[in-house]
């Protein structure tokens, strides 16, 4: 029994796709043509996000919430668009927020 309770364990967690590299991630998602790593181009940079949210309390939730919703005024009016689950999964999106709060 306790055999086949580790078999069906280990092909369940075979069967779970691996997290894709966040930087391939945020480039299938488009977010590159708005968002650079260093620089501002339509959107602001990875780099002056991070530092706009360095030290805030739980800020992956909350920028995860941003990049779904969308929204403007907080680097400027360029509105952004939200996100759906649809253009970035929610595991994709959390890791690429937390890449980007690395920068």
């Amino acid at each position: 029994m306790k055999r086949l309770a580790l078999l069906a364990t280990a092909l369940a967690f075979a069967a779970t796709p691996a997290l894709a590299d966040p930087e391939a991630a945020m480039n299938k998602a488009g977010c590159v043509a708005c968002h650079a790593k260093d620089k501002k181009l339509v959107g602001p940079s990875f780099k002056d996000i991070a530092a706009k949210y360095k030290g805030q309390g739980d800020v992956t939730a909350k920028l995860i919430d941003k990049v779904r919703k969308g929204g403007s005024g907080v680097f400027g009016p360029i509105p952004m668009a939200p996100n759906g689950p649809d253009k970035i999964s929610d595991a994709d999106l959390k890791s690429a927020v937390e890449f980007i709060l690395k920068s």
